[in-house]
């Protein structure tokens, strides 16, 4: 590797941990720090390159602000950049929500006091994220009435395999309404199938190895490899699929639901990606397990979340150009955004039947939570890191 190239690769894998240690507040926040450090200052990519990306990263399954992040290493040096991008990204948070787990878990009931002020600002951070996802991404008629049964539908019928069917099933009736997009000069294509067959391979080698062995990390790995391959929206829409797995489900059940709106929380006040959630619920699943098994789940959790993403864009990226000709792709995202503001709606409308109905001072804090968000530019980290706070003097 010629020497300025590696100077070149070593800094922007020092900016990205830069990132990985500061950018709060989720994916929308993330971009915005990305686009500021990497490509106004440095200039790794023009701002065209980077907002293709970012959009066909949208368009795709997984976390959103990781998958461009790790898309622009790959543009800069190919797929050994990419995957120490990726790892360098998430790392430092996946480990702050490993450590949050065994900490959360070794505390004795009775001083769980301190998470009371937590649990309704989380609510309130869903229903906030609700508004505003449904706000920005659905406009038409046909997209309302998709949201609001979507809405409906999964408040009372909740699976984990239910969501990435309703979301595939939305983005299949609005591609049909291609023809209200322009036709764009089309080009053969030129598909490189390595990355795809890893995607497919990896879920079904997963799914085979956890039928015959029975192994609890193989079954960690594959719940949320399939959270990863199938979640349209980023973290507002995963949150309400890993509820519904592993709170509600009862095969699965592995934490209460004030376990998980606490971890939660925690979560919107860690730097970097979202989806480092995961290995706190990792920590939850493998809690009947010795300690580094325990371990273990949380980074088997991470790995199984972020790995379907990052291969899928390894994929992709390859032939973007080509594929945005097709109108029916565009059109097809109309409905995948209507549904998965339908899926954080129903999440809104669940956690708030979980909030003890004779505590009037739950819905007070949930009500200052939502309308802070909408109308201060306050960081959901400081409302978090407020209450947790609170909750320890009181």
């Amino acid at each position: 590797m010629p020497p300025l190239k590696k100077i070149k690769y070593l800094l922007f894998l020092r900016d990205v941990l830069f990132l990985s240690l500061t950018a709060i507040g989720g994916p929308n926040a993330h971009l915005a720090t990305m686009l500021a450090l990497l490509i106004n200052k440095r200039k790794y990519l023009t701002e065209e390159e980077f907002f293709e990306l970012q959009a066909l990263c949208q368009m795709l399954p997984g976390p959103t602000s990781t998958q461009t992040i790790v898309a622009v290493g790959y543009k800069l040096g190919a797929a050994r950049l990419a995957y120490l991008t990726l790892i360098i990204w998430c790392l430092p948070a996946v480990c702050i929500m490993t450590v949050a787990a065994f900490l959360f878990r070794l505390l004795p009931p009775s001083s769980n006091h301190f998470i009371e002020f937590v649990i309704p600002v989380a609510v309130g951070l869903v229903a906030y994220s609700s508004y505003t996802i449904a706000n920005k991404v659905v406009s038409s008629n046909i997209g309302i009435v998709m949201m609001v049964i979507v809405t409906i539908f999964c408040f009372y019928f909740r699976s984990p395999w239910l969501n990435p069917i309703l979301i595939l099933s939305g983005g299949l009736i609005t591609s049909f309404s291609y023809k209200k997009f322009a036709p764009e000069e089309k080009q053969p294509f030129n598909i490189a199938w390595a990355n795809f067959f890893l995607f497919v391979g990896v879920f079904v080698f997963a799914l085979a190895l956890g039928a015959l062995t029975d192994w609890k990390l193989v079954k960690v790995f594959q719940n949320f490899y399939r959270s990863g391959a199938l979640v349209f929206g980023g973290g507002q829409v995963l949150i309400p699929m890993l509820h519904t797995e592993f709170v509600e489900l009862k095969s699965k059940a592995c934490m209460t639901g004030q376990e998980f709106l606490a971890g939660y929380a925690f979560s919107q006040a860690v730097p970097g990606p979202v989806f480092s959630f995961c290995s706190y619920i990792g920590v939850f699943a493998m809690k009947n397990n010795p300690f580094y098994m325990q371990l273990l789940g949380g980074l088997v959790a991470a790995a199984g979340i972020f790995l379907p993403g990052t291969f899928l864009i390894f994929f992709i990226v390859r032939f973007w150009t080509q594929l945005k000709a097709y109108r029916p792709i565009k059109a097809s995202l109309e409905g995948i955004l209507a549904v998965s503001a339908g899926l954080v709606l129903s999440s809104a409308l669940v956690f708030l039947s979980t909030i003890q109905t004779n505590y009037l001072f739950n819905y007070i804090i949930i009500m200052a939570t939502i309308i802070i968000m909408a109308t201060q530019r306050i960081s959901p980290a400081l409302l978090v890191i407020t209450a947790f706070i609170l909750g320890l003097i009181f």
